[in-house]
């Protein structure tokens, strides 16, 4: 895959971005990892002496708020990949 994060400063929103690119025919994926403590399996634990966090974590949130994949692999043509750059430049509004 190919990761792209959207920058928060760009006024886009990277849900918007992925559903035009998937609308498309460009598949993407949210990245599963970001900040992990967000996950609802993490709420037995809070509080208790296994739950520590190190930092801010500003980078993982940053990660899962503002990132995504998108398919890549060697038998991409040319065709292929123009069609995707093209997607996803129109998303961004270039």
């Amino acid at each position: 895959g190919f990761l792209i994060s959207v920058k928060p400063e760009s006024g886009l929103d990277r849900n918007a971005v992925t559903r035009y690119i998937e609308d498309h025919n460009v598949q993407t994926r949210l990245l599963f990892s970001g900040n992990l403590i967000k996950h609802p399996c993490f709420d037995q634990i809070r509080g208790t002496d296994a739950y520590r966090i190190s930092g801010s974590l500003e980078v993982s949130d940053f990660i899962t708020e503002n990132t995504f994949w998108v398919g890549v692999y060697p038998g991409m043509t040319d065709a292929m990949i123009d069609h995707m750059a093209a997607m996803i430049a129109k998303a961004a509004g270039k």
